[in-house]
Parts: C-alpha cells; sequence; structure tokens
C-alpha cells in the first residue's frame, strides 16, 4: 500500500517548466551572442574544447533533480506491515445542542463554543473508546457514526452551528431516540450519551425516550450550559459582531435561562450524572472518571497499517545527481569525447 503524506507539496513540481524556460533563454541568449563575436569555424578555432551537448545534459540532471526532491518532500509512504489491533473501551455520543440559546454569552465565550470545548477536551482524554457525534435543536441529525477516529471528531466538531437546522428548540427525546437507533445497530458495548444543552425550550415525549435508552442500557451524562439568571441571544453579522439581540413578539428581549433540575432528573433516571459546564476541568474529571467505572468490553479487530517513510531515497537520488552535476564540466574531456561531445 502506498501513499503521499504530504501531496501538497507537489505543486513544487510548477518549478521545473520554469527553469526548463530559463534555462532555454539563457541558451539562445549566449549562442546569439557568440554569433556576434565570430562564425561557427572561427568559434571551434578559438574555444575547441567547449561541448554544444554536455550543457543540457547538465540541465536534464538539474531538472530531474527538482523532480526527486519535490516527490521526496511529498514524502512517499509504503505500508510494510499489516497487523491486528484490538481495543477496548465504552461507546459514547456526544450530543450537542445548536439552538439558537445556545449563541447567549453567559457562559464564556458563548454556550456552543464552551460545549465545543468540553467535548474537545474530552476526546483529548479518552483512551481506547469509541465516539460519537449527534447534533439537535428542534430535531437530531447524527453528524459521526460511532468509531475510533478521534481526529474525525474533532474534524466534525468544529463544524457544528446553529445553521445546520432549521427547526428550533431544544428536543431532548429526539436526540435520545437518534442515539438509541445509533447503539442498536452497534455490538454489546457499555454505553454513554453525553449531552451538552441549556435544556431550555424541551420538547418531544422524553418520558418514552428515556425508556428506550434504559432498555439499550444507555448511561446519559448531561452538561448544564447556561447561567440560571439567564442571557440575551445575540445576533451577529458576517464579522461576528453583536448588532442587536433576539425579541420576542412584543419588541422585548429574549432572556434564555438554564434549566439544571431537568437535565438532573434526565440524567438519574439512566442511572448517569449531572455536571455544570461552568468548571470545565471538573467536568472532565468527572465524565473521565464515570466512564473508568463502566465495564470495558474488546471491540473488533481492525487492520492497521504501520506506513514507512521512502522520502530518503527519492533525496538521496537527487543529491547524487546535483553532484553529478557539479562534477561534469561544459568543456570536452578525453574519457567522455566518445559519447558526450
Amino acid at each position: 500500500m502506498e501513499r503521499l503524506e504530504a501531496s501538497e507539496y507537489l505543486w513544487l513540481l510548477a518549478a521545473i517548466p520554469v527553469y526548463a524556460a530559463l534555462f532555454g533563454a539563457h541558451w539562445f541568449w549566449k549562442k546569439r551572442v557568440l554569433r556576434q563575436i565570430g562564425s561557427r569555424f572561427q568559434l571551434a578555432q578559438l574555444v575547441p574544447r567547449v561541448s554544444k551537448v554536455r550543457p543540457w545534459f547538465k540541465a536534464i540532471l538539474v531538472a530531474l533533480a527538482l523532480v526527486l526532491m519535490a516527490i521526496g518532500i511529498a514524502n512517499p509512504q509504503t505500508g510494510s506491515r499489516m497487523e491486528t489491533v484490538k481495543r477496548s473501551g465504552i461507546d459514547i455520543i456526544f450530543a450537542i445542542d445548536v439552538s439558537k440559546s445556545m449563541l447567549a454569552e453567559d457562559v464564556r465565550p458563548s454556550r456552543l463554543d464552551r460545549a465545543r470545548q468540553l467535548v474537545s477536551a474530552c476526546l483529548d482524554a479518552l483512551g481506547g473508546d469509541r465516539v460519537g457525534l449527534i447534533t439537535y435543536a428542534g430535531d437530531a441529525f447524527p453528524q459521526l457514526p460511532v468509531t475510533t477516529d478521534l481526529a474525525a471528531a474533532r474534524l466534525f466538531l468544529d463544524g457544528i452551528g446553529p445553521d445546520q437546522v432549521s427547526a428550533q428548540g431544544t428536543n431532548l427525546s429526539a436526540a435520545l431516540d437518534l442515539a438509541a437507533e445509533m447503539y442498536s445497530k452497534e455490538g454489546q458495548h457499555a454505553r454513554a450519551l453525553v449531552m451538552l444543552t441549556d435544556g431550555e425550550d424541551h420538547e418531544g415525549e422524553l418520558d418514552a425516550a428515556i425508556d428506550k435508552a434504559k432498555g439499550l442500557g444507555i448511561k446519559v451524562f448531561t452538561i448544564g450550559l447556561g447561567d440560571p439568571r439567564g442571557g440575551p441571544i445575540p445576533i451577529k453579522d458576517l464579522y461576528g459582531r453583536t448588532t442587536s439581540y433576539k425579541e420576542n413578539k412584543a419588541g422585548e428581549k429574549v432572556i434564555t435561562k438554564l434549566q439544571a433540575s431537568l437535565l438532573q432528573e434526565l440524567a438519574a433516571s439512566t442511572d448517569g450524572q449531572y455536571f455544570s459546564g461552568v468548571d470545565t476541568r471538573k467536568t472532565i474529571e468527572g465524565l473521565t472518571e464515570a466512564f473508568g467505572a463502566m465495564e470495558r468490553s474488546e471491540f473488533e479487530s481492525s487492520l492497521y497499517t504501520d506506513y514507512e517513510d521512502q522520502f530518503y531515497w527519492f533525496c538521496g537520488l537527487a543529491l547524487l545527481l546535483l553532484l553529478a552535476d557539479s562534477l561534469i564540466l561544459e568543456r570536452k574531456t578525453k574519457w567522455f569525447d566518445r559519447w558526450l561531445q
């Protein structure tokens, strides 16, 4: 199996036609100047040992060296070893509320940004666990199925926001139902659902969703984001500057508040825990401890490719070509006369 670790560096190959154009221009300029000095016969008498072919040969060596250097910088890799990797851990789905109320800045920098920070910090603390990602507001949407690819989880995490959903509100039951559906397709591993939300504007049949989660053995951990006293919902322009605040039909500023009691009840009903999103360190420590207490299962074996770098072959050959270019003179030599004039 082969791949290029940094294929973006192949754009350096664009230097080859530039070098060829400069060499060609210099060649024709030198030829024109020599014609002004004398005829071809006269030049042959004045500089009999000057080769017409060697400059082109040296140019080809330099061009090949540039090609090899560009490929070497891109670092070709080969999969020299395939081995079976087994991991043990639990399955964790992060469900992030992306309703408009999560834009409130009563928790800095905002409720939604704090949710991203918490999930990112939690990913850093995980070991061999598998993770999934859900976003929800008036409805719930899967962003990432349960996987061991934490890099993919971070990539999807950076892109979440209120623009992903059209239906507003905080439909906790929809997030629970979706998590149950995602877990029903997986093996019988220990399962956790981490819901990051302000808990406001609850919709849906929460009791039925809780019963379904309990039936699948899902422990729900809730993280409350926001201030119980509440805060306004900012409306920002394209540059991220707050231009106004959301208002109701009466023209009054909408104040969104954390509904901690609902989230505490939800966590307790599934043998989970509630955490306040105000203290990031304390929340991550609590979650890590709770995850560590859950029974860990061995995941199915997966193939892992150990790639080996091959850049040194290309860079080494390029250096040899450059060395050869520096040793070959443009004037003729006796031992080269037979095949390189």
